[in-house]
């Protein structure tokens, strides 16, 4: 049986990829910050179920944070085999107005966590010449979004961590992919109001907003076997968006 670890799983699209994969058959570590009931509820959720799942939270861009997630996923579980780099925040600011913390903190809750947790999770993939590592970036790491410079910016970073991290772990028999969400139906979007997400919704090509099991889907092929040759890359779930 295979591990996954989800960063920022407590609801979203982290929840939808716990609830898919513990029904995969993967014992499921759910990461939490401040989200513990929905944590607590979905690790409920999955072993009524039949699954295994545990809630472990932690601030994974503090390295000594996401060592202790890290650690207890290694005592239930063993060594992760998938990590699901997905913990993230979202800001709308002009440009001008954006702070030194605001920047700080988008920077490191996008990227630093996905670094840290990246580090820890390849010092067993590489010696067990095996490892899925998944990031969540957004449609506005590739095309920029206005009133969210910050928030772009940090997930291209994802981006290009992705394809040179890829690059270099692929002999070591990890790959590394990246999913880019269009406009997804989440709590993260809870800042728009109703016009604007119908708006956005007729903006999308599919002519619907998506769902956090769109992204679960493409998590899990990129977690699989039969995708053992792709890697390095970034899959727009976006609806045709961009």
């Amino acid at each position: 049986m295979k591990t996954v670890i989800i960063t920022g799983a407590a609801r979203g699209i982290g929840a939808a990829c716990a609830l898919m994969f513990a029904a995969n058959g993967y014992d499921t570590v759910i990461n939490y910050n401040t989200s513990k009931k929905e944590a607590d509820e979905l690790c409920r959720r999955i072993n009524s179920s039949g699954g295994r799942a545990i809630a472990v939270g932690a601030d994974v861009s503090v390295m000594s944070e996401a060592e202790k997630l890290f650690s207890a996923a290694g005592e239930e579980f063993g060594t992760a085999d998938v990590l699901i780099n997905n913990a993230g925040v979202a800001q709308q600011k002009l440009f001008t107005d954006i702070t030194q913390g605001d920047y700080d903190r988008m920077f490191d809750c996008n990227v630093r966590s996905a670094f840290n947790c990246s580090q820890l999770a390849l010092k067993s993939m590489i010696k067990n010449k095996y490892g899925r590592i998944i990031n969540i970036s957004s449609m506005w790491g590739i095309s920029g979004a206005s009133c969210e410079v910050h928030y772009s910016a940090s997930k291209a970073a994802v981006i290009g961590f992705t394809k040179a991290l890829a690059k270099e772990v692929a002999p070591s028999g990890v790959t590394v992919n990246c999913i880019a969400p269009g406009v997804i139906d989440t709590r993260m979007n809870a800042c728009f109001d109703g016009e604007t997400m119908r708006a956005l919704a007729e903006e999308t090509p599919a002519g619907r907003l998506g769902k956090p099991e769109d992204v679960a889907g493409a998590a899990l092929f990129f977690a699989g076997r039969d995708s053992g040759f792709i890697t390095g890359q970034v899959l727009c779930v976006d609806g045709g968006f961009i």
